[in-house]
């Protein structure tokens, strides 16, 4: 039987659920956030524990831009013998890294958080 990884939760992956959590009740679905909870615990987490690679590998997507290399590139350089991998639970987008015994999560967005309301998110841009 294949080994178990263990989980660890970021403090980075928190503050994305804070932010979740925020988005739904602004969208007046407060209740899917207590299901993306029941979701984490029952059985993404279960989950990534019996089987790390599940999530398909991060630095295996293309870039669609200039900055998207450089950022990817910037990533590739920190080294390190983990990988990043990003899961999707609709309509939630999961990144982890993985080593050989742990599972690190790092972020967590709704694909609806996102707008193109500039000014609002980052003032006069």
């Amino acid at each position: 039987m294949a080994s178990v990884c263990r989980v660890e939760i970021t403090a980075h992956f928190r503050r994305n659920l804070d932010t979740v959590e925020a988005y739904l009740s602004e969208v007046g679905a407060p209740r899917e956030f207590d299901a993306l909870l029941d979701d984490l615990a029952g059985t993404i987490i279960p989950n990534l524990e019996r089987f790390p690679d599940m999530g398909r590998d991060f630095y295996a997507r293309a870039a669609g831009s200039v900055e998207a290399v450089r950022a990817v590139e910037g990533l590739r350089s920190l080294g390190g013998s983990g990988h990043l991998r990003e899961y999707i639970l609709p309509p939630y987008l999961l990144l982890y890294g993985r080593t050989e015994e742990t599972i690190y999560l790092l972020s967590i967005r709704h694909h609806r958080q996102l707008s193109f309301d500039f000014p609002g998110l980052w003032g006069d841009v």
